[in-house]
């Protein structure tokens, strides 16, 4: 079958490439091995035998069927770190896919408007979590030396427990106060002003994240008004939340957008342009082959490759059963 989001589009580059497939496969080399074929078991028995790292997202139970789970090749291989992805911590055969999981770990309970549907991240925010907590934990291990036992060398990260981890502070909140969390839309359950604002021409986003920058903010507004006690600190404006809005509001609307990002950025107040994403991406030098750079500076070293590509390279290396 091969990794079906290679099907998920459009769109699709010249190729029949779809763009998902695109964003997250560069580097990789491509090998077609079926797990019920002996012969090519016994290729992907070699290969592991090879490895530092191995990492698998099969449902619980399709590679113990097969002989084998990690419990049984970890004791053979000494050194080899072994990851497994699943949904789920525990031993259900339920898919494991980004939206269901937001939708069971509180996300989209959090995501939307006020008063709104629940909504899910339009990137899968869920997915990327748990591949880079896959990615640490496997650091983690490497570093360690990796004389540990085998069941010290099987990982398990899970997208349910990844998620529920990247609730953080919308967590905390819930368990200090012992209340449920609502939806804010483009505002912030703990801080005031910290959403968009409409200027004269369009929006953009003032972030203020202590009172030292409420103060600037203050001044860039020209609103002496504004620094009157009660909203001198940070709980004084979320507890009087809507009239701090709304006063600030007033005054964003008198400017263009240009003019205050220009003064906020001066003055030392967090602020943004909401921009598109070809925007954001025309000066990060982003390919519609490989992708957008390594943000911290990883090397490009082959684009994602064709289903299979690399088969008849790696059995020609002498990978897998030699003829009889």
């Amino acid at each position: 079958m091969g990794d079906d989001t290679r099907g998920w589009g459009p769109p699709f580059d010249r190729r029949g490439e779809s763009a998902y497939f695109l964003s997250v496969n560069r580097n990789k080399r491509s090998l077609e091995a079926d797990i019920d074929d002996p012969s090519d078991r016994r290729l992907i028995h070699e290969l592991i035998g090879a490895a530092d790292v191995v990492v698998d997202n099969f449902l619980p139970g399709t590679l113990d069927r097969r002989g084998m789970a990690p419990a049984l090749l970890l004791p053979r291989h000494d050194r080899l770190i072994w990851c497994t992805i699943q949904g789920y911590a525990d031993d259900s055969r339920r898919p494991g896919y980004d939206f269901a999981v937001q939708a069971e770990s509180g996300w989209m309970s959090v995501t939307g408007e006020p008063g709104g549907a629940p909504m899910k991240t339009a990137v899968a925010l869920v997915d990327v979590l748990t591949g880079k907590d896959a990615a640490i934990t496997i650091l983690a291990a490497l570093a360690g030396g990796r004389a540990l036992p085998p069941a010290a060398r099987h990982l398990v990260v899970t997208l349910f427990g990844s998620a529920v981890a990247g609730l953080v502070n919308v967590a905390q909140n819930a368990l200090v106060s012992g209340a449920e969390p609502r939806r804010w839309g483009n505002a912030h359950a703990n801080l005031v002003p910290y959403q968009v604002f409409e200027a004269s021409d369009r929006p953009i986003v003032i972030a203020v994240g202590n009172d030292g920058q409420w103060r600037a903010l203050c001044d860039v507004l020209a609103e002496g008004a504004l620094l009157h006690a009660p909203w001198a600190t940070n709980a004084g404006r979320v507890s009087d939340r809507e009239a701090c809005v709304s006063a600030i509001a007033i005054q964003v609307r008198r400017r263009s957008a240009t003019d205050w990002m220009s003064a906020l950025k001066e003055a030392g107040v967090p602020a943004g342009e909401i921009r598109t994403v070809p925007d954001a991406l025309r000066d990060v030098g982003a390919s519609p082959l490989t992708g957008v750079p390594s943000s911290v500076g990883g090397m490009i070293r082959r684009p994602p490759p064709r289903r299979g590509e690399h088969t008849t390279a790696i059995r020609a290396d002498g990978w897998g059963p030699r003829p009889q």
